[in-house]
C-alpha cells in the first residue's frame, strides 16, 4: 500500500476495531496496521477500550483491578464507551479521520455474555442504546488457544488484571463467543489465526485492508 493508492477523502472516516483475548498478540499488530495507514497518507486516530478519554482510563482502572457484580461491570464498559464514542470516535470519524480502536462491543459481548454469563438480552440492550446503527467497518478477530495465550501473558511478568486471572475455562468461554460473533457478522468481523510469525499475521491484515478499503 502507498500514497498513490490512497481512497478519494471521504465525509466519514473509517472505524477498525482488534479484538481477541488477552496474550493474543493485538498490540504488536495494531501498531503496525496504524503504521500502514499513515503511510498512505491518512489520518489515523489509535485508541482503545475501555479507555481513550480521561473518563474511561478512570473506569478502566476500576473495571480492570476492582471486584464488582456483572451488571455493573457491563454497565460500566458500556458507559465508558458511550463517553469514547461522543467524546472521541464519533467526532474523529465525521472530520473523516479513521479510528482504529482496540477492542469494543465485540469484546463486551466475548468477555461478559460469553465469559461471564450476562443476559444477551441485557447485553443487547445496552448495545443498541449506547451506539445505534453504528458498529466498525472492520474487525479482527486475533484467535488463538488460551493455553498459548496465558503462557504469553506470564512471560511479560506483568502483573495481571483481574481479568487476566481468570482460569482457562472463563477464556475458553470468551474465545467460542468471539467466533460466535464472527460467524453471526461474517461481513464485518474477520477471524486471524494467531497463533503464527508475527510478520504472517502482519501480511495477511494488509491483505485485508487493501481489499476491503483500498481496492
Amino acid at each position: 500500500m502507498n500514497p498513490d493508492t490512497s481512497p478519494a477523502p471521504a465525509t466519514r472516516g473509517r472505524f477498525i476495531t482488534f479484538e481477541g483475548i488477552d496474550g493474543a498478540g493485538k498490540s504488536s499488530q495494531i501498531a503496525a496496521t496504524v503504521a500502514l495507514l499513515q503511510a498512505a497518507g491518512i489520518d489515523v486516530d489509535q485508541t482503545r477500550e475501555p479507555g481513550g478519554t480521561a473518563l474511561g482510563e478512570r473506569l478502566r482502572e476500576l473495571l480492570l483491578h476492582e471486584p464488582m457484580h456483572l451488571e455493573t461491570e457491563a454497565m460500566l464498559m458500556f458507559a465508558a464507551r458511550r463517553e469514547h464514542l461522543a467524546a472521541r470516535i464519533e467526532p474523529a470519524l465525521a472530520a473523516g479521520r479513521w479510528v482504529v480502536c482496540d477492542r469494543f462491543s465485540d469484546a463486551t459481548f466475548a468477555y461478559q455474555v460469553g465469559g461471564r454469563g450476562l443476559a444477551r438480552d441485557k447485553f443487547d440492550a445496552l448495545e443498541a442504546w449506547v451506539h445505534p446503527g453504528l458498529q466498525p467497518d472492520l474487525t479482527l478477530v486475533f484467535d488463538l488457544d488460551p493455553a498459548v495465550a496465558a503462557a504469553r501473558v506470564a512471560s511479560t511478568g506483568v502483573h495481571p488484571d483481574r481479568f487476566e486471572r481468570e482460569q482457562r475455562d472463563f477464556f475458553e468461554r470468551v474465545r467460542a463467543a468471539y467466533l460466535e460473533r464472527a460467524r453471526r457478522a461474517p461481513g464485518r468481523i474477520c477471524v486471524i489465526d494467531a497463533d503464527r510469525a508475527p510478520e504472517r499475521i502482519r501480511t495477511e491484515i494488509e491483505r485485508i485492508v487493501r481489499e476491503r478499503f483500498f481496492s
